[in-house]
């Protein structure tokens, strides 16, 4: 919106021709939700806690201490994400994109189905919240489109061309992409659905889902970027996708409402952002994968999601065929839990694990 209004009088204020820069937009989009979050997190959260006079309801088989320290904190935080950040980037990125609205799209999408999840659990007095059938058929519909969307996008700024829109890139080696033809609707599908379901799945300790998604967010950022550029994609012999890299904008985004909701999710924790919050920010991480064509390299970025999300895979599928269960509780968070780890030793380490594989991911843009 303010680049719309405020650009197309760079002829005659010079000052605002930093607008054109997505450097300086990224950072505008950071520090507005940034401060968004700061303003309205209080307000939020002292609704919330007037709405839900019993908090967020407590897994009766989770860790013990958590019916005691986690009772009664108000849930649904990811009110505050979705406003901040979906509000920073009406503000500040190229409304003419047809990759922002599809990320948008995305984020709301998800973040409405997770709000009434969150509100069924809270009305119900129950964490089991929405049927899951119900939930993963919204997702799939939402999901599903994102990626029609996108292959769209693709396939108009290449002169009509849908291979590229329709492969998958294999990061350490030059120019490999594997076109996987109507196929690739159910693939993208899969990454944006799957990517949301397994940070809905980590996000279980105070702290340990939000930080993780802005590291796997910020290296997504570079990578929007880097993509979005012609001359970095020929130095890098990357996929060039225009317009991508105006993705950075919304990126930056999510990523201040994500530092301005830490400020209350920290330990211990005033709010809990929910499915609300989970769900949406892992849908928009998987539908920024697609559009940069960085899918496989969401795996290793996001590596953290996935292990949380096989450890329960692991753990179902071992009780089903033998009775018996490979971890003490799943999520894997849970298990260390159950071994005697601290929350914030479990928490930190984590998030150290994720710098780590967000480094091996970004290390890929080079390593070829």
């Amino acid at each position: 919106m303010l680049y719309h209004l405020l650009y197309p009088l760079a002829d005659e204020f010079s000052i605002f021709n930093v607008l054109r820069y997505i450097s300086f937009r990224f950072g505008a989009a950071v520090f507005t939700s940034l401060i968004l979050a700061f303003v309205f997190g209080k307000p939020i959260i002292n609704y919330m806690r007037e709405k839900q006079k019993n908090g967020q309801p407590i897994r009766e088989d989770g860790p013990e201490r958590h019916i005691v320290e986690k009772a009664g904190t108000p849930t649904m935080g990811g009110v505050l994400i979705l406003f901040s950040g979906l509000l920073s980037t009406l503000l500040w990125a190229d409304l003419g994109n047809k990759y922002v609205w599809t990320l948008l799209g995305v984020m709301a999408g998800f973040g409405l189905i997770g709000f009434w999840d969150d509100y069924n659990k809270v009305t119900r007095r129950h964490h089991g919240g929405v049927s899951a059938r119900a939930r993963l058929l919204l997702e799939t519909l939402i999901a599903g489109i994102a990626v029609w969307s996108i292959i769209s996008i693709v396939t108009a700024t290449n002169d009509g061309n849908t291979e590229l829109a329709t492969s998958v890139a294999l990061p350490f080696l030059k120019d490999m992409l594997i076109d996987l033809g109507p196929v690739y609707l159910l693939f993208g599908t899969f990454v944006i659905v799957g990517t949301s379901n397994a940070v809905n799945l980590t996000d279980g300790l105070d702290g340990l889902a939000i930080v993780p998604v802005m590291i796997a967010m910020g290296s997504f950022g570079i990578i929007a970027y880097v993509v979005g550029r012609v001359d970095f994609t020929e130095y890098l012999q990357l996929p060039y996708a225009p317009g991508t890299g105006e993705l950075a904008v919304f990126i930056g985004a999510i990523l201040g409402s994500g530092l301005g909701f830490l400020w209350w999710n920290a330990p211990p924790a005033m709010i809990f952002m929910g499915d609300t919050g989970s769900l949406s920010l892992g849908a928009a991480l998987g539908a920024i994968a697609v559009a940069v064509k960085h899918e496989i390299v969401l795996v290793i970025v996001g590596g953290l999601f996935v292990l949380e999300a096989v450890s329960v895979f692991v753990q179902v599928i071992s009780f089903k065929l033998t009775g018996k269960r490979v971890f003490r509780m799943a999520p894997i968070h849970h298990h260390y839990e159950k071994k005697g780890w601290a929350e914030p030793t479990i928490v930190i380490r984590f998030w150290i694990i994720a710098v780590i594989l967000a480094m091996i991911g970004l290390s890929t843009l080079k390593l070829r």
